[in-house]
């Protein structure tokens, strides 16, 4: 499994038993492939089964998204899927505005610390003053919909988004799974 940007937020439990390469833009949290996610076209073609990104792509334009999701469909095996993992700005937007929460409003508490919607929407403002680097700022966001077509420009066959507690969670799938053979490595 490649994890792509996820120092910060490690794969979780349903992959424990997998073999994880780490891919990230800072040098710093010494990942295994350090590159850009908007160049992951340059690496091998299908290497992994899956691709994992929680919370990363997000710190993308909306117009580097759809490099960024070839590249996860790019690295993926014919039968590989990419779970990806993004906040759902459309909640975050509904809690501000339909129940008067002030931009500064703790949404919920993370490993980092509490999140306010502005942290949602912009990114972790206190990261991003203690490293000093843009490239944690937020440029994009998403709702099901933008979401699932981006999912879909970049190639994918089958898409499944579903969402709560401020985040939305897309299952990404190069080919439709087979229905009488689920791929039992995603416990479907």
């Amino acid at each position: 499994m490649l994890n792509v940007g996820g120092a910060r937020v490690p794969v979780g439990d349903e992959y424990a038993d997998w073999d994880v390469d780490l891919l990230d833009i800072d040098p710093a949290v010494q990942p295994d492939i350090l590159l850009d996610a908007r160049e992951m076209l340059a690496l091998p073609v299908g290497e992994y089964d899956a691709v994992y990104s929680s919370h990363s792509l997000e710190h993308f334009h909306e117009y580097e998204v759809d490099v960024v999701l070839r590249g996860f469909h790019h690295v993926l095996k014919a039968d590989g899927f990419a779970d990806v993992r993004v906040p759902d700005v459309m909640a975050v937007m509904e809690a501000v505005v339909g129940l008067g929460l002030g931009l500064d409003a703790v949404l919920w508490q993370s490993a980092a610390g509490p999140v306010r919607a502005s942290d949602a929407l912009w990114g972790f403002q206190r990261n991003i003053q203690r490293t000093g680097h843009d490239y944690y700022a937020h440029k994009w966001g998403f709702s099901r919909d933008l979401l699932g077509r981006a999912l879909r420009r970049a190639g994918f066959a089958h898409v499944l988004i579903g969402g709560g507690s401020y985040a939305l969670k897309a299952m990404a799938f190069k080919q439709k799974p087979n229905a009488e053979r689920p791929n039992e490595r995603i416990g479907t």
